[in-house]
């Protein structure tokens, strides 16, 4: 397994690093190539050749080194036998970029050690920015520690969103929700990939995001990040939130927070 800066860091999460790295190479090579793209159930739910390489490749090689595992993962579903060790895989968050040749798409691994969440990492192969949390022990960005912001003003904030693949069905009021953050006339980005928003929330670079809904793969690994590098992470009425809920989710710096539950559960 490759060297890192953090050698605190437990050899599980290492074990995470060095998976997210080999599967992220292999997106890094399959982009902006030729592949076969399937569609799943919902709107440009989409799944290419290349995120069942990454995956089988995530799988092979976790499955190697704590051979107990059980998975979790976006196109297998769950896998193994009852264990303590749980690991929550998404091989390509972003998979309508990629396959769209946008360069906003990640890996994200997660390991859950009896229900509570242990390790995190979300890598963008494109950009090579590794982000690492370990309960306890912090988040970092390619071996520098991360913070979450100090923007204490909702109107100083820049918000990240994603839209559910149901977008027409606007569960929980979604579309209503985004216009009332429009009417803030703060700045709003969407890049497509849950992992980076909520990677990049951790990082400081966003003041918070939130979404209707996201599967424990998507969001997992960025809520490590969050908690670790100082941050919030709730359901949208500021209740605690389990990564496996699949609930309305509300990721900020933490100073924002209430403001912005409370411009959430405006339309509830």
């Amino acid at each position: 397994m490759a060297e890192h800066k953090e050698k605190t860091f437990s050899n599980y999460t290492l074990i995470a690093i060095d998976a997210a790295l080999q599967a992220g190479e292999i997106l890094r090579q399959g982009y902006g190539t030729q592949f076969s793209i399937t569609q799943k159930v919902g709107i440009h739910n989409l799944v290419t050749e290349f995120d069942l390489l990454a995956e089988k490749s995530i799988l092979s090689f976790i499955s190697k080194y704590v051979p107990k595992s059980q998975f979790l993962a976006e196109e297998s579903g769950a896998s193994g036998e009852t264990s303590e060790i749980l690991w929550i895989i998404d091989p390509l968050d972003g998979t309508v970029n990629f396959a769209h040749q946008i360069p906003v798409f990640s890996v994200s691994i997660a390991l859950e050690k009896k229900g509570e969440l242990f390790c995190g990492v979300v890598y963008q192969p494109i950009t090579h920015e590794l982000f690492v949390a370990e309960k306890n022990k912090g988040a970092f960005l390619n071996g520098k520690e991360l913070k979450v912001s100090n923007v204490s003003k909702l109107s100083d904030s820049m918000i990240s969103l994603g839209f559910p693949y149901n977008l027409h069905e606007n569960p929980h009021h979604c579309i209503e929700h985004f216009v009332d953050i429009l009417r803030l006339g703060i700045p709003i980005r969407r890049l497509g990939s849950a992992a980076i928003d909520i990677a990049y929330t951790a990082a400081g670079r966003f003041d918070g995001f939130f979404e209707v809904g996201l599967s424990p793969w998507d969001c997992a690994a960025g809520i490590l990040l969050i908690e670790e590098a100082g941050g919030k992470v709730t359901s949208w009425d500021n209740r605690p939130i389990h990564h496996r809920a699949k609930d309305p989710i509300l990721c900020t710096n933490g100073k924002i927070h209430t403001m912005l539950s409370n411009v959430l559960m405006q339309n509830e």
